[in-house]
């Protein structure tokens, strides 16, 4: 899957083109931020430009009160009147304009029989810039605001982001819900607060039973999720099928979701089930969720099993999947093994990655099974990492708008609680503080492969099974396998990708 496979979606059916208007953010924003984290600080940027970062309530986003004001001397800092943020816009407008026309001086030169000069390029860009504001092309001046950010363009920023907050609504089309989140990443990452924004909406949940709720309407109303455990539950099945005691481990239990029709697949199995143990890791999001550890999982999944008259126990692991060694696997001889890294591996940090491979290879497993968003934002820097996150999430908010009424708050729910963090997080933060880093396939291939596993091909009644699954929903999804993988996408972009190792 390549990145620069954008422009399908660009040419979207009438019914994912709006024009509705912009709505100020009312009763469904994202918690407000400690006040001590909005302290206003003084930044100068390379041109000697004084900036200020202050507290000032974010048009979209009250979880992201920062702004960026510039004032371009101390003399017309003082002269501002009640209207400063109009005429702000202008002088800004003004300045852009002046700045532009120096620019195009350039062109008196000489023309140049290799292409364009460095300064030629610079005043295309500005053109472009220009063109899109009156235009109203949200993601062009996302685009450009998120290359200010990156070249450390403060004035730029600040002019693009008072621009922004004009253009996205989380009432609005799925690029404009999109753009509000993506310019609060950009907000906390100018005013260098990433880390704090990120950690306000980590804690700042909304209640558990709330959260819960967010999460089986996401799990119901997109297929997302389904696919991936399907397309896993499918291959653990095949490897396991003349099997006549399995051990699962999942390094993230969540709500224990993906065994339940595993556990009723086996119940009618030829021959009669299996003895079925599962392992669950915990995380911390999932247990606040449902209000307690993974017990409550096992509970409820050992209720089921016992109705299907199905063999089985549950073992809750006292450490997180991340932190997990060989001895907090709970392996016993004579079982067949079967690992599942569903949604899982993408946020452990990089160095830590390699060594879980590692560790599930030395503990000889029958099958593993990988589930991953398609996405790259490990390792790019700002503005490519920018655009891809545009790209894909872009998608995904185009099939949430299909499945969900734009004015229900359930889908607003839905994508600030289970969206809107990952997308700030994998713009606002750096180092330690992303925990958001996805990879493609290929680079999660050569993981497995480099600790001697190989894929094995996906039983193709899975696929089949899938692929009914989905004409359930809208009919933009596609199901395509490619190399032994099975891929779900939007339309032109892959979104979810599930394999299998052994």
């Amino acid at each position: 899957m390549q990145t620069s496979q954008h422009h399908s979606r660009s040419s979207m059916p009438e019914t994912l083109c709006y024009n509705s208007p912009v709505r100020k953010l009312e009763v469904y924003s994202l918690q407000p931020l400690n006040p001590q984290l909005l302290a206003c600080n003084n930044i100068t940027d390379e041109n000697g430009y004084s900036i200020n970062v202050s507290q000032h309530r974010y048009c979209t986003l009250e979880s992201s009160s920062l702004s960026v004001d510039t004032s371009l001397s101390q003399q017309e800092s003082q002269s501002q009147s009640p209207c400063t943020n109009h005429c702000s816009a202008v002088e800004d407008a003004n300045v852009l304009k002046h700045k532009l026309k120096e620019l195009e001086t350039v062109m008196l030169g000489p023309d140049l029989d290799f292409g364009k000069t460095q300064d030629e390029v610079e005043i295309d860009s500005w053109r472009q810039i220009m063109d899109a504001i009156p235009r109203r092309d949200l993601k062009q001046v996302l685009i450009a605001c998120c290359m200010a950010v990156s070249n450390n363009d403060l004035v730029m920023a600040q002019w693009l982001v008072s621009e922004l907050r004009q253009l996205v609504s989380v009432f609005g089309d799925p690029l404009q819900r999109l753009g509000a989140y993506m310019l609060e990443g950009l907000v906390a990452r100018l005013s260098a607060s990433g880390s704090s924004i990120y950690k306000s909406l980590k804690f700042r949940e909304p209640a558990s039973s709330e959260l819960l709720t967010c999460m089986h309407v996401v799990y119901e109303a997109c297929p997302y999720f389904k696919f991936g455990h399907m397309a896993a539950n499918g291959a653990i099945a095949e490897a396991m099928k003349v099997e006549s005691r399995v051990h699962i481990i999942d390094f993230q239990i969540g709500q224990g979701s993906q065994w339940v029709p595993l556990i009723q697949a086996f119940a009618i199995r030829p021959g009669g089930p299996p003895r079925i143990r599962i392992t669950g890791f915990d995380d911390f999001r999932s247990a606040y969720a449902r209000g307690g550890g993974p017990n409550i999982v096992g509970h409820r999944l050992s209720k089921l099993a016992k109705k299907l008259k199905v063999p089985f126990e549950f073992h809750a692991a006292a450490k997180p999947g991340s932190e997990a060694r060989v001895e907090n696997l709970a392996i016993r001889p004579g079982e067949a093994l079967a690992v599942n890294f569903a949604f899982f591996l993408h946020r452990i940090p990089e160095n830590h990655q390699e060594r879980m491979v590692r560790m599930v290879r030395s503990v000889n497993p029958k099958v593993v099974t990988l589930v991953e968003q398609e996405s790259n934002t490990n390792t790019a820097e700002l503005y490519p990492r920018f655009m891809e996150t545009l790209d894909y999430y872009s998608a995904m908010f185009e099939s949430i708008d299909v499945a969900l009424p734009r004015e229900d708050k359930e889908r607003i729910n839905v994508e600030q609680h289970c969206l809107a963090r990952d997308v700030v997080n994998v713009i606002a933060c750096e180092g330690s503080e992303r925990v958001e880093r996805h990879e493609l396939l290929r680079k999660w291939s050569l993981q497995f492969e480099k600790a001697g596993f190989s894929r094995i091909p996906l039983n193709r009644l899975v696929n089949a099974t899938i692929e009914r699954l989905l004409k359930s929903h809208c009919g933009r999804y596609r199901v395509e396998e490619r190399d032994g993988a099975l891929y779900l996408g939007w339309l032109n972009r892959d979104l979810v990708v599930s394999c299998a190792w052994k």
